[in-house]
């Protein structure tokens, strides 16, 4: 009983203070030295542990319940009413669960290919796993924005140390974006907490606001999200951050990163000021399908394989945000939560897709030290089964029914058409635009003759490499094949986030 009241702190403070020894302890610089190996087995061992732990998080996890689960809160700032107050609902534990299971496969994909510091590169990595869980677990807006805020640090140094030649230009474009987008999120807690007298998120969501109120906490809290999402126009640091960041950098900023801009919405901005969310969800839907249509054009012009994968993500993640602002277009209920439900659902799936694309284009970089898909060619012909994982990972990201991408498309798709033909109609330009820059990648990379005497030369994958990706592809196929699980887990508080929204505050 004991272990599960305190299971979210567990799952946040375990690798933060396992990332924080990693530091201090340190290591010689020496990637071939006993120590740098032991810190590599300690890394992963406490990778590993926490993701043991949160496997209690999805059995003890009740899909009837209503409500937070597995919560704690005990005064952290008593004067001015913030509590160190965690709770996990059918939209954050999935999130967490996710977070959990990335985390260690990055670990091991970066074994071998990190030489400089690896002890601080793998801490960088333990802090920033603990960091994510406190987003999606926190209850206070106050301990919410310090965890939100916090994260940057080990991400801008992860980019800005162990990234590529323009790293620094990468990572100042990071900073500033996410964290000048951040102030303003902190403003209108600040605002909340004035209306409420504390800093619980589900005080704020009762708050008394006029519409006026409501509109300028919504674009507070937009340009927090929008830039973590990343929406367009706010989309040009992503690319950029993506092509200099080593591989497990890309593999956490896609798969985790990215989906606490679609969290932040629909935690913070549909049930905080749904008034708000309403006057600006015609917007909200017009941007996310210029994401789609517009993104998806330029995914196709792309000749680096981390930039064409890179905005390939904007492209899904606009599938996310329409699924959450379509909600209003409905006359009941059942297009507003398949809608919601798909937007979920492409979260998670987007998250094990892309971090499986981001590393094969490591596997490559690896051997060849290039990304552009021009020094390629005939790669299935010298890696039989890197090609037959790379062709599986790309047909998920094209949409193919039976992998995870099609999944929550399909859902958001579905609901768009309830909502307007041409919502749904534009979204669905996804399934073309997608199968052709990505298809198009495939075939310059894996197939046709061998191009160049270093293609010739490449060795397939190794039992670390092939252990990484099977076991993405496992995951891809399992929620591509049977998304009940994690629907299931979602249905109960969707639906009780839908009635929420559906009451004025007016």
């Amino acid at each position: 009983m004991e272990f599960s009241q305190h299971l979210l702190s567990i799952l946040i403070w375990l690798p933060i203070v396992g990332g924080a020894a990693l530091v201090f302890i340190g290591d010689d610089n020496d990637a071939a030295s006993p120590r740098a190996g032991l810190m590599r087995i300690a890394a992963l061992a406490v990778t590993l542990v926490t993701f043991l732990i949160s496997i209690a998080l999805y059995v003890g996890f009740d899909n009837a319940a209503t409500g937070m689960q597995f919560v704690e809160k005990t005064p952290w700032i008593g004067s001015l009413g913030v509590f160190y107050s965690l709770g996990v609902d059918g939209i954050s534990a999935p999130l967490t669960l996710l977070t959990t299971f990335i985390t260690p496969l990055v670990v091991i994909a970066g074994w071998n290919t990190i030489r400089n510091r690896p002890a601080q590169y793998f801490a960088a990595f333990l802090i920033l796993e603990g960091l994510m869980v406190g987003v999606f677990s926190a209850l206070d807006a106050l301990l919410f924005y310090v965890f939100w805020e916090a994260m940057l640090i080990p991400m801008f140094l992860i980019i800005g140390v162990w990234g590529g030649k323009r790293r620094i230009y990468a990572t100042l474009k990071f900073f500033l974006y996410t964290f000048l987008g951040s102030v303003l999120m902190l403003v209108a807690f600040i605002y909340l907490y004035g209306k409420t007298g504390n800093f619980d998120l589900f005080g704020f969501m009762h708050a008394p606001l006029t519409l006026t109120a409501q509109k300028f906490i919504f674009i507070a809290f937009l340009l927090a999200f929008a830039v973590k999402v990343p929406m367009w126009p706010v989309h040009t640091w992503l690319p950029d951050a993506h092509v200099e960041a080593p591989t497990g950098g890309s593999v956490i900023l896609a798969a985790i990163m990215l989906k606490m801009g679609g969290y932040g919405f629909i935690r913070l901005s549909l049930p905080i000021v749904p008034d708000g969310s309403q006057y600006f969800a015609g917007m909200m839907i017009a941007l996310s399908l210029i994401a789609v249509v517009y993104i998806g054009f330029v995914a196709l012009m792309q000749k680096d394989m981390k930039k064409l994968i890179a905005y390939s993500s904007i492209a899904h993640m606009g599938f996310v945000t329409l699924g959450l602002f379509i909600l209003w277009s409905f006359d009941g209920t059942s297009g507003a939560g398949l809608g919601v439900t798909g937007g979920m659902v492409q979260m998670i799936s987007h998250g094990l897709i892309s971090g499986a694309m981001f590393l094969c284009v490591g596997v490559l970089y690896d051997r060849v030290h290039s990304r552009e898909i021009a020094d390629y060619g005939g790669v299935a012909n010298t890696m039989p089964t890197f090609a037959a994982f790379m062709v599986l990972f790309s047909m998920a990201n094209a949409g193919l029914p039976g992998t995870s991408g099609f999944v929550g498309e399909f859902m958001v798709i579905i609901a768009s058409f309830k909502a307007n033909f041409w919502y749904a109609f534009l979204a669905a330009t996804t399934l073309i635009l997608g199968a052709a820059y990505t298809l198009w990648m495939v075939k310059r990379v894996i197939y046709g003759e061998v191009a160049n005497d270093k293609v010739s030369a490449l060795k397939d994958l190794n039992g670390r490499e092939f252990l990484v990706l099977a076991i993405l592809a496992v995951s891809v196929l399992l929620v591509g094949l049977w998304p009940a699980p994690l629907v299931d887990m979602m249905n109960v508080t969707i639906e009780q986030l839908i009635e929420q929204v559906g009451r004025t505050k007016l």
